[in-house]
């Protein structure tokens, strides 16, 4: 690769950094924005119930006054910060409710903001923090009475609302804990759902890598023997082994190999099938060459460092690609393998000039169906159909990174549930029928 080549390659990664960072400052921001919004109607919607009681309350010792609207709203509007600061928000509304008893304004008391600071104080977890402030609010509420000019009747009354608004206050706290204590039971049930759905995953796989040992490995070891001991037959007596019977040989003891590996995949839930990747095409061509395939291989781009997915899974896609071609593109059908490396993907494309016919598209079988599925869990794109020359295309384009998972609803840390990797969909399917 040319200076030039490589300056305009780090030109295009930078800008579509800076784009991607742009994105997702956008989001961010137009995200925050719907949430100001909704807080502020929600605080104005408060706003207008509070107002409303204050004006059906009965009279007071004290007329409205420009105080009074005031501590009346004061309470609402501070409820548009009461996600990000809930704890401030609760000791506002409350003072605001405090300094309107005190003040002897006509009942109807500015109680609603309290409620609803309560209730998400609670739902962030500040617990000790409302239950000072609860507790000191009812102490100054309690302790002004005397203080206060009023009959007995008056006196009376007052305790009883003063009384009674705190019981609002612990019926709203109480509700709050108990949401909490509820999303965390559903929380444990869909964990211990999620734990029984992966035991019996494991279980399933082992079955399976169980079946897989019994069937496949006594057939792939005597094929290996059997080849290896007409190589040897034929060596002693002075002839040269036939190049089938070398491939034969030689394929088998790869086979053996991957079912090794594939088998300690089905094992190992975090496991990977160990030496599995582009790196070992030149190999893979060969061995198709060997097979009668005549095959040939062209790189472009700068060969990266691919994540093991997307590694492992073009493997396989040239792969299964070189057996289609072997079992039904027909006789003295070439093959054109071409991996194309670029900065954000990894493309392979695999053309034979076989007998596929261009008007009846291929029915898709297990080989297929695994290339979509390895494809399609990795977020990249799979074309396989017949080319309007003749013969037969599979092309995939594989993303260097990985699809990011869809964003969570906002949940609290005491809700939280850890992420599980999912097992990869679908398994080596180089022996399967297209």
């Amino acid at each position: 690769m040319t200076a030039a080549t490589q300056t305009e390659a780090s030109i295009e990664r930078t800008v579509l950094r800076y784009l991607t960072t742009a994105v997702e400052g956008g989001r961010e921001a137009a995200r925050h924005s719907r949430v100001c919004a909704r807080d502020a109607g929600f605080a104005a919607a408060v706003a207008l119930a509070a107002v409303s009681t204050m004006l059906l309350a009965p009279d007071g010792r004290h007329g409205f006054d420009a105080l009074a609207w005031v501590l009346g709203t004061v309470g609402s509007a501070a409820l548009i910060g009461s996600q990000r600061f809930p704890r401030t928000v609760l000791a506002v509304t409350v003072l605001a409710m405090l300094a309107y008893q005190l003040r002897g304004y006509p009942d109807g008391s500015p109680v609603l903001p309290v409620l609803v600071a309560t209730y998400r104080c609670i739902r962030a977890g500040h617990r000790g923090f409302f239950l000072v402030t609860a507790l000191l609010s009812l102490a100054v509420g309690l302790g002004s009475l005397p203080f206060l000019s009023l009959g007995d009747e008056a006196l009376r009354a007052a305790l009883e609302k003063r009384l009674l608004s705190f019981g609002w206050v612990l019926a709203c706290a109480m509700a709050a804990a108990m949401r909490i204590q509820h999303e965390a039971m559903l929380a444990q049930a869909e964990e211990r759902t999620a734990e029984h759905a992966q035991r019996s995953a494991d279980e399933e796989r082992l079955r399976i890598a169980r079946e897989l040992h019994d069937t496949l490995t006594h057939s792939i070891s005597v094929i290996k023997v059997q080849a290896g001991v007409a190589v040897h037959l034929a060596k002693k007596r002075g002839e040269e082994p036939t190049a089938a019977l070398l491939a034969i040989q030689e394929a088998s003891g790869d086979a053996a190999r991957e079912l090794r590996s594939t088998l300690h995949v089905l094992r190992n839930a975090d496991g990977g099938a160990e030496g599995v990747g582009l790196e070992r095409l030149p190999e893979l061509v060969e061995r198709a060459r060997g097979s009668g395939v005549p095959a040939t291989v062209a790189v472009t781009g700068e060969r990266a460092e691919l994540p093991a997915e997307v590694d492992r899974a073009a493997y396989r896609i040239v792969q299964e690609s070189l057996t289609n071609v072997a079992r039904h593109a027909g006789p003295a059908a070439a093959v054109a393998v071409r991996v194309s490396y670029g900065p954000e993907r990894v493309v392979v494309q695999v053309d034979d000039d076989g007998a596929a016919d261009p008007g009846a598209p291929p029915e898709p079988g297990i080989g297929l169906t695994g290339m979509r599925e390895r494809v399609a869990a990795l977020g990249g794109a799979l074309h396989a159909a017949p080319r309007p020359e003749g013969g037969f295309r599979v092309r995939a384009e594989l993303p260097l990174r990985q699809p990011r998972p869809p964003r969570p609803e906002h949940r609290r840390p005491e809700q939280q549930q850890s992420e599980r990797r999912q097992p990869e969909p679908g398994g080596p399917a180089a022996e399967a029928a297209r």
